[in-house]
C-alpha cells in the first residue's frame, strides 16, 4: 500500500514540477497579456460607470385622459415607439472609449392616498422619442416633466417612523415561454371586458394616509445584435417540440480523431473526413396543449424584445404596518401566470436556518435588503450593476410589458385614479389671428 501512495505522489509531484517549469519559461509572455485583459475589464466597468452617471433623467407624468376606450394594444404601440432608442448595437469605438451602454427606460405607478399616478422616467435625450411615442396613441392625454415623487419619502428607509416591504422579480422560465397577455382578458360584449392591472389600481386607490405603493418596470431594448440570442432560442425549442431534428455539425474532437484515423489507414484506403449529419425528418403529432404553446412562443419571438424586471415598494407607518396590500401586489401579479410566471430575485423577507439561530443577523441582514432595494428604486438602477458589468435578464416583448403597463380603461372604477378631466384641442382652422 505504501508502494501505491509512493507512486501516485511521484506522479503528482512529476506533474507538478513539470507545470512549474512550463509557467517559469513562459511567465514572461503570459503574465503581461493576463495582467492587459484585467487591465482592460477594469478600464471598462470605470467608463461605463462613468457613462451611465453622466446621463441626465427625466421623470414625466402621464394624465389618463378621462374617456379611454382604447385596449393596451395602444401601449404596446408605445413601447414598441421606445425600441427606437436601441442602438443596434454599439460600435467598438463608443464600447470602449466611451463606455456606451443600451439606453433604459422605468416604466411607473405610484399609489397614495390621494390616488394612482402614472410614469415614464427616461433619459433626458429621449424626451422626443417618449412623447412622439405616447401621443400617437393616446392624443387626449397630457404629458408633462414632474417633480421626482420618491423623493417625497424619507431619503432612507427604513427609520423609526416608516417600515417597507419590497421585493425583485423576474421570469421563473426561459425568456421565449410567455406570461398570460391582455388578449386573454378581452371580450367582445364591454361588461365582460376585464382590465389586467385593474386589481393593481383599485389597491393603489384604496391606500390610507400615509401608505404608498411604488410599482416600476424596467426596461431595455435588446435583440441578436447585442448579443440576445432569445429568439433564437425560442425557435429551437420549437423545432424541439414539433420533432424538427436538429443537423449536428462535426466538433473539435471529431475532427482530431478523424485525422489520426486517416493518417494510419491512409495506405490502404480513401481519406474520408466528417460532415453535418442531417437528421431524419418526420412528422410529429401534436396534442392540443402542445399546439398552443408553439403558437404563443412564435407569437412572443414575432415581437420586440425587452430586457426587463419589475420593482416594487410598499411603504406605510410601523405601527400599523400590514402585509395586505403586499399579498394584493402580488395577486395582480399571478393573475399573468401561463407557461411563463414571476418568481422573486430579491425580497426584503429573508429566512435561513442560520437566521433563525441568530435572530439579530436575520433583523441586520432584513434591513440591509430593504434599504438596498429602496435605494435602488430611487436610483432606477438596472439590475445590482446598473450595467456596469454583463448581467442576465429575462426577456419580455412588447405585448407583454402592455399588458402589465397601460393606461386603464374607463370600465376601471378605480375612485382615486388620476384623470384628464378636459379634452385637448387645438383652435379652429378659421380662428381670426388680428
Amino acid at each position: 500500500m505504501l508502494e501505491v501512495y509512493g507512486v501516485v505522489a511521484n506522479v503528482f509531484y512529476g506533474v507538478f514540477s513539470n507545470a512549474l517549469k512550463v509557467f517559469l519559461f513562459v511567465w514572461w509572455a503570459v503574465v503581461p497579456v493576463g495582467l492587459f485583459l484585467i487591465f482592460l475589464k477594469i478600464r471598462l466597468i470605470y467608463l461605463r460607470t462613468k457613462f451611465t452617471e453622466s446621463i441626465k433623467w427625466k421623470l414625466f407624468e402621464i394624465k389618463v385622459p378621462k374617456d379611454i376606450l382604447k385596449t393596451p394594444k395602444a401601449m404596446e404601440q408605445v413601447i414598441a415607439g421606445l425600441y427606437a432608442s436601441y442602438s443596434y448595437g454599439p460600435n467598438w469605438m463608443k464600447i470602449y472609449l466611451e463606455g456606451a451602454v443600451e439606453p433604459w427606460f422605468s416604466l411607473e405607478v405610484a399609489g397614495y392616498s390621494g390616488g394612482a399616478y402614472f410614469y415614464i422616467y427616461g433619459p433626458a435625450d429621449k424626451q422626443n422619442v417618449i412623447e412622439s411615442a405616447i401621443y400617437s396613441q393616446y392624443p387626449d392625454a397630457e404629458i408633462k416633466e414632474a417633480d421626482d415623487y420618491t423623493e417625497l419619502a424619507p431619503a432612507a428607509l427604513p427609520n423609526e417612523v416608516f417600515d417597507l416591504f419590497a421585493g425583485e422579480l423576474i421570469l421563473a422560465r426561459e425568456s421565449f415561454y410567455p406570461i398570460k397577455v391582455y388578449h386573454y382578458f378581452e371580450s367582445v360584449v364591454e361588461e365582460q371586458r376585464l382590465d389586467p392591472i385593474a386589481m393593481l389600481i383599485e389597491t393603489m386607490s384604496k391606500l390610507k394616509e400615509g401608505e404608498k405603493v411604488w410599482f416600476q418596470i424596467l426596461i431595455s431594448p435588446t435583440g441578436s445584435l447585442t448579443g440576445n440570442n432569445w429568439k433564437k432560442e425560442g425557435e429551437e425549442k420549437i423545432a424541439e417540440i414539433i420533432g424538427k431534428a436538429k443537423g449536428k455539425k462535426p466538433g473539435l474532437g471529431d475532427e482530431f480523431n478523424a485525422w489520426f484515423r486517416n493518417f494510419f489507414w491512409a495506405p490502404v484506403e480513401v481519406p474520408s473526413w466528417p460532415s453535418e449529419k442531417k437528421p431524419e425528418q418526420f412528422l410529429k403529432f401534436l396534442s392540443p396543449d402542445e399546439q398552443d404553446l408553439v403558437k404563443e412562443i412564435a407569437n412572443k419571438i414575432s415581437k420586440l424584445g425587452f430586457e426587463a424586471f419589475i420593482r416594487f415598494v410598499y411603504i406605510d407607518d410601523k405601527d400599523r404596518f400590514t402585509g395586505d396590500n403586499v399579498t394584493a401586489i402580488m395577486g395582480a401579479l399571478h393573475q399573468f401566470s401561463h407557461y411563463n410566471s414571476f418568481k422573486p430575485l430579491f425580497l426584503t423577507r429573508y429566512d435561513t436556518l442560520f437566521s433563525k439561530i441568530v435572530p439579530s443577523y436575520k433583523k441586520w441582514r432584513t434591513n440591509y435588503r430593504k434599504k438596498r432595494i429602496f435605494d435602488y428604486y430611487k436610483k432606477r438602477r438596472f439590475g445590482i450593476y446598473n450595467k456596469t458589468r454583463p448581467e442576465k435578464f429575462p426577456v419580455f416583448s412588447n405585448e407583454e410589458l402592455a399588458t402589465l403597463y397601460h393606461l386603464p380603461v374607463t370600465m376601471v372604477e378605480a375612485p382615486k385614479l388620476r384623470r384628464q378631466e378636459f379634452k385637448k384641442g387645438g383652435p379652429p382652422p378659421n380662428l381670426p389671428i388680428e
